[in-house]
């Protein structure tokens, strides 16, 4: 890894993605402007959909981005991309599945997509839904409208490999240590975390998915009350491969910025080899079960 400026945008999509749409250029822009190298926007920075919106009529059929126009999804952020040698992460929007897909019917995919020099060059399509009852009684039902992603993806980078994920994947450490074996240097989790989990959760897990991974995390959220019942915890966070939290963001819209050391990365990972001491390979499911032997009658 070398050394890499970043910036995370924090926003507060609505219910209408041409509002949000604008708003996510203006903080990319910003950000670009900042002499960013890695931007990574938040999950949803297309917009946060109230319940019943028809998510399949604006998905993204990323097959054949470039051979028409732009689709509106995408539009702003590759005219930026043009402009700039800059990685642009989308953290997460509707993807249209293909002919061989096995999504069900009318279902999109959650997918991150990553955006260099006006090109669609990376994508991950998030693996975890997240269904979750919250403390008013409203359910989040995301395996209904959602397919599941299947494939743990890194992207490889002139100067740094990064370990792609969304908001829920958070909670599965599983998958970045696939991710981090596989060669991650820095661990992306865009997310549009509820308030709820997010004052309790966020940044304890993303702390320990660095100090575990001895990676670099970059977490863009969503902050705010979006109009329609749900309010996201914001608190973007930038944490190093030693579990210290590097920046934050303020309330609000805005735009994080660090430049990650690709030294710090080397010396945590040499003077505490704990990566090269793992003894269960990935993918190890066997497991001892023991009990209290049966008392005698």
């Amino acid at each position: 890894m070398r050394d890499i400026d970043v910036a995370l945008v924090q926003m507060c999509a609505g219910p209408d993605p041409t509002v949000s749409l604008a708003r996510a250029a203006e903080l990319t822009a910003e950000a670009l402007a900042g002499g960013a190298e890695l931007v990574v926007l938040p999950e949803n920075f297309w917009g946060v959909a109230p319940p019943g919106f028809d998510r399949l009529a604006w998905a993204v059929d990323l097959d054949a981005v470039g051979e028409a126009e732009a689709p509106p999804l995408l539009a702003d952020q590759l005219a930026l991309s043009h402009r700039s040698d800059a990685l642009i992460v989308l953290g997460g929007l509707p993807e249209r599945p293909g002919p061989g897909d096995a999504a069900p019917a009318g279902a999109i995919y959650n997918t991150l997509v990553i955006l260099h020099r006006g090109r669609v060059v990376g994508r991950y399509r998030k693996i975890h839904r997240f269904d979750a009852t919250l403390p008013d009684g409203s359910r989040l039902l995301e395996s209904a409208t959602v397919a599941a992603g299947e494939r743990p993806t890194v992207f490889a980078a002139p100067k740094v490999c990064l370990g792609l994920s969304i908001c829920y994947d958070l909670r599965f450490p599983e998958l970045y240590r696939a991710l981090v074996t596989a060669g991650a240097e820095v661990l992306l989790v865009p997310a549009a975390f509820t308030l709820h989990t997010g004052l309790a959760h966020w940044e304890p897990l993303l702390r320990a998915r660095a100090i575990e991974n001895q990676a670099y995390v970059l977490a863009p959220a969503q902050h705010g009350a979006h109009g329609h019942g749900r309010h996201s915890h914001g608190h973007s966070l930038i944490v190093d491969p030693w579990g210290a939290v590097v920046a934050q963001a303020s309330r609000g819209d805005g735009v994080v910025v660090a430049r990650l050391r690709g030294e710090l990365l080397t010396r945590v990972r040499a003077e505490l080899p704990a990566l090269t001491h793992r003894r269960l390979g990935p993918g190890e499911t066997s497991v001892t079960r023991q009990s209290l032997p049966a008392e005698a009658p």
